[in-house]
């Protein structure tokens, strides 16, 4: 069985990890705070003091970190994981990071005699409990084959984009999508909800109706209810939304709803809502418009 090192045990990473350990792999994960690998003790995991310890020895490491300065410390820090890779060895990184640092480290990868694939996910928190995740994914096809088993053990979907650096344009071009949508929703609801349409009438419609979206099946409800327990922060996605943005500056495509999109999830986040689930955006609007979206927002 393939001996495989988890770094990042965040929303995303600890299940991920857990299905990896479920399906019968040896994992040693890692994570700066070191309190996060205790459960997954409890499920046969080994931890490890640093990336490298994690690293060392490994058939497969798979990173799922937050933002492209913490992968950098990953992978070339004191402690960093590059150095430990063995001849052959293959990393996964699940991160969603900007496509020229997975230029970047996909060279110095292959300069050490192993292989990157770039695989960032789609699916939030659920999606990573259940196993069902979708992966898009930039590398080698041979590659994929090979390790298709470690896909099939955390996703349903596996997708494959192109060379090295698809995977992770094709996430933020989704991603921008997402937050598009999420705004969108907010936007609909609040027309509806002060012009005194019921929210849930509202949301029943856009469900069966022509407006209908994976956000609104996945967040509307979750706005009536006042719920934004975090599945994927309202933080993560402006970085996301961040990265898009950059993105579409070097391609020279305009993005006039990315930026519109980008600019309330600023808001968002400078009105503290930064570690709320990223449904959060709605807010804004509902200090525009001077009243909550749900009848269950005071409970």
């Amino acid at each position: 069985m393939k001996q495989i090192g988890f770094i990042g045990l965040g929303t995303m990473g600890a299940p991920m990890a857990s299905n990896l350990l479920r399906g019968g792999f040896q994992v040693t994960v890692y994570n700066r705070t070191t309190a996060k690998c205790k459960p997954l003790e409890a499920e046969g995991a080994q931890t490890a003091l640093t990336p490298r310890a994690a690293a060392e020895g490994k058939d497969v490491i798979i990173t799922m970190i937050s933002n492209d300065d913490s992968v950098r410390e990953v992978f070339y820090g004191q402690d960093g994981i590059l150095d430990a890779l063995k001849p052959g060895g293959l990393i996964i990184d699940s991160s969603t990071i900007s496509p020229g640092l997975v230029h970047e480290i996909a060279a110095a990868v292959e300069a050490r005699g192993g292989h990157f694939l770039d695989a960032p996910v789609t699916g939030s928190k659920p999606a990573a409990i259940e196993g069902t995740l979708v992966f898009m994914v930039g590398g080698s096809a041979e590659v994929i084959e090979q390790h298709r088993d470690i896909f099939d053990t955390m996703g349903r979907l596996l997708l494959h984009m192109g060379d090295n650096g698809s995977g992770a344009a094709a996430k933020l071009a989704h991603n921008a999508m997402v937050g598009i949508h999420n705004v969108a929703l907010a936007e609909g609801f609040s027309i509806a909800v002060k012009s005194g349409v019921p929210a849930d009438k509202f949301l029943e419609l856009v469900k069966n109706g022509s407006a209908g979206s994976k956000q609104a099946e996945l967040k509307g409800q979750k706005i009536i209810d006042n719920d934004f327990s975090n599945q994927f922060s309202l933080g993560l996605m402006l970085k996301d939304l961040k990265l898009a943005s950059s993105l579409s500056d070097s391609t020279g495509v305009p993005t006039p709803m990315l930026g519109v999109a980008k600019s309330m999830f600023q808001a968002g986040f400078n009105n503290g809502f930064a570690d709320e689930d990223l449904s959060a955006v709605v807010k804004s609007y509902e200090e525009w418009i001077g009243q909550k979206i749900g009848s269950k927002a005071d409970q």
